[in-house]
């Protein structure tokens, strides 16, 4: 395929991309490595795989968003074709996002390959890097296979290029990608130390592991029917990793989204980026998609027409319609995600003493860093709801964390992509057996009443059982906008699809009619809620057909240019002999 083609790393690339990337690591001051000079001691061999934490994934943002949150009903992003299940082989975000997944492939499979040919150095350094850049590449080609469902299975591209056969691949069946990753990740967790205190953001062992117990669960019902060997060994891994790993869940919930805690000891696998933004596609740009114009001072925010969708509020138990002064909000997680009328945060704009929410559109003199205010004057969000998690705030906020400063579409918050929360819900699932199912399993009760309690301290009794329902819903409310819900569903979909479409369908994932604005601005001047009889919910917008949904589910289209370089996409896919992997 091109974009296999394009993003065949070369070692000196490679090597320029290593000497800027984020700073989680000291690092060599010297310049102008090539394959030659680079890869004589441990700190350069570290150095050499710390880019793949950030700049190959860049290219994924808007897709891990779209795909993640929208499709999922999360998120509301207007007439985006996530949202109305219309995205054909022609977007760009879909492009992009398979680009990048395909380019984390390349780049982790050349610094493996490089790094195998190391001599004189500490081995068990060595090691550690070669099973960082397996993991990254069994993370690219799980979100692959979750998203594009049947894909080729690419793993040295020397061959390829030697023979010039890379666009003459075949697709491989789901089955046998996940039975890869699963390989890929055993020999990561072989070169990958027990324990890495987690103060660098580094994968270690139970990283890799944390992984496999989540492939292991999305690949048991991958057949059409659940598969108990499956659930058992996603269970067995899960278990290890709560037992043995030595992370925690933080105390609050919301410190682990925010920047000084970027390394934290409940996040497994994280992107890090580099707010320097050297080379450009090291930085995190998410705010600029999902904040609302004048949240920052850069002028690089624009997400103020779309938000955390009603769905979402449906889930937590909260409306934008309700009085905030009256609204019973006991989740300590809705505040954390999605930010609401009434809300107030300590954590952004410290230096204006803490972010009003209502104060933020309605008062002209109340700007980030004490600058003017640069909103519109209204609230646009057409949910009445503005995100939280992936902002970091003002520049000050940025640089009382960081010590650095943001730039424009640059920030240093790190994006947590795999953290011990989601892995005790991976536990808690195994132990099920799909919709309608209960348990009673002692640590699936134990893992969930600790996410529950860390949630809504002292307000709800224990459970003594759990549901699959209960489950799959916690999962949403834990890790809502964090870019994996679609992925739920596209799990319980390869055996149970109807289940997943009666859950897409019964959302409400449109928009409030006009009034929010006027509603939320009469509060702020008055103190008092207003009349919203007026305000409807846009029932008829738009609800996804259950064909559609089911199509989604099982693989999004690829892009049409690959399409065009690789015919074979289009054909059946053809059994991968995994014997044939060696490392």
């Amino acid at each position: 395929m091109k974009n296999v083609l394009k993003y065949i790393a070369l070692t000196a690339v490679v090597l320029v991309a290593a000497s800027s990337c984020e700073k989680f690591l000291d690092r060599p001051n010297k310049d102008s490595y090539n394959s030659q000079n680079f890869y004589q001691d441990e700190q350069q061999c570290i150095q050499g795989v710390n880019y793949l934490y950030n700049s190959p994934w860049y290219d994924f943002i808007r897709g891990f968003y779209r795909v993640g949150e929208c499709f999922s009903g999360n998120y509301y992003m207007g007439s985006s074709p996530y949202l109305q299940f219309t995205v054909n082989g022609s977007d760009k975000e879909l492009r992009d996002m398979s680009s990048s997944l395909w380019a984390v492939n390349a780049h982790a499979t050349t610094v493996y390959n490089r790094l195998k040919q190391v001599e004189g150095v500490n081995q068990a350094t060595v090691n550690m890097c070669m099973g960082e850049a397996l993991t990254w590449k069994a993370f690219a080609y799980f979100f692959l296979v979750r998203s594009f469902g049947e894909v080729p299975i690419i793993h040295d591209m020397s061959t390829l290029i030697g023979d010039n056969s890379y666009n003459d691949v075949y697709k491989a069946p789901k089955a046998d990608v996940y039975n890869y990753i699963v390989k890929v990740l055993e020999k990561a967790m072989e070169l990958l130390p027990k324990k890495v205190a987690n103060k660098d953001g580094r994968i270690d062992y139970y990283a890799a592991e944390a992984l496999l117990a989540k492939v292991y669960l999305q690949k048991a019902g991958v057949s059409g029917s659940l598969n108990q060997e499956d659930l058992d060994k996603a269970a067995a891994y899960a278990k290890d990793v709560i037992e043995n790993s030595g992370r925690e869940l933080m105390e609050n919930y919301s410190d682990v989204f925010r920047m000084q805690n970027n390394k934290n000891i409940e996040c497994l696998i994280s992107w890090h980026w580099d707010a320097s933004a050297q080379p450009w596609t090291a930085q995190n740009s998410f705010q600029s998609d999902l904040g609302m114009n004048g949240f920052d001072e850069f002028g690089d925010v624009w997400g103020q027409w779309n938000g955390p969708s009603i769905a979402l509020q449906d889930q937590f138990g909260v409306s934008a319609l309700d009085d905030p002064k009256q609204r019973s909000d006991t989740d300590t997680r809705r505040k954390a995600t999605m930010m609401m009328a009434g809300d107030v945060y300590d954590y952004f704009w410290t230096t204006n003493g803490g972010f009003d929410y209502l104060r933020f559109f309605y008062d002209p003199d109340y700007g980030p860093s004490g600058t003017t205010n640069a909103s519109d004057g209204a609230m646009n969000s057409p949910t009445g709801a503005g995100c939280v998690k992936f902002l970091y705030g003002d520049g000050n906020d940025h640089m009382a964390a960081l010590g650095v400063s943001a730039g424009r579409m640059a920030y240093g918050l790190s994006t947590h992509i795999l953290r011990l929360a989601d892995v005790y819900l991976v536990y808690c699932e195994a132990k099920l057996h799909g919709p309608g199912s209960s348990t009673t399993d002692a640590l699936a009760l134990e893992c969930y009443n600790a996410i529950r309690n860390r949630a809504i301290p002292g307000t709800w009794s224990e459970k003594t059982v759990i549901t699959f329902d209960e489950v799959f819903k916690e999962r949403n409310l834990e890790l809502a906008l964090e870019g994996d819900r679609w992925y739920d569903y596209v799990r319980v979909g390869y055996y149970n699809p109807d289940y997943c479409v009666a859950d897409i369908q019964a959302q409400r994932r449109n928009a409030y009619g006009s009034g929010l604005d006027d509603l939320y601005s009469a509060y702020y001047e008055s103190g008092t809620w207003g009349d919203t009889s007026k305000i409807t919910y846009n029932k008829d917008e738009f609800t996804p057909t259950a064909d559609a949904i089911k199509t989604k589910l099982a693989a999004l289209p690829f892009p049409s240019e690959d399409v065009v370089y690789n015919p074979h996409l289009e054909e059946e896919a053809q059994p991968f002999d995994l014997s044939t992997i060696t490392f």
